[in-house]
């Protein structure tokens, strides 16, 4: 399967720079932020983080509370996991 080409997005947040490839509405993956893995826009929160306190058995709506995020936020995290490991085993 073809791998999607992302666009670097810039723009201009606190009076900084802030580039990133978007992911979906609330994931990122910006450079110099976190090594560039995936974090939630405008945070350095990565969203290895939050779906490890799901392995723990936290609910999405514990986890978005617990880093300030929406549960929409943490919902898509989850989606785009379930489709990365999709992606892996075709």
């Amino acid at each position: 399967m073809a791998q999607r080409k992302r666009k670097l997005v810039s723009e201009l947040v606190g009076g900084e720079a802030y580039e990133y490839f978007p992911l979906g509405e609330y994931i990122v993956a910006a450079p110099g932020v976190c090594g560039g893995r995936p974090t939630f826009k405008y945070t350095r929160i990565d969203v290895e983080y939050a779906l490890g306190r799901l392995s723990m058995g936290w609910t999405v709506e514990q986890v978005a509370e617990s880093y300030s995020l929406s549960v929409d936020a943490v919902r898509e995290a989850l989606d785009l996991a379930a489709q990365a490991l999709i992606l892996q085993a075709a």
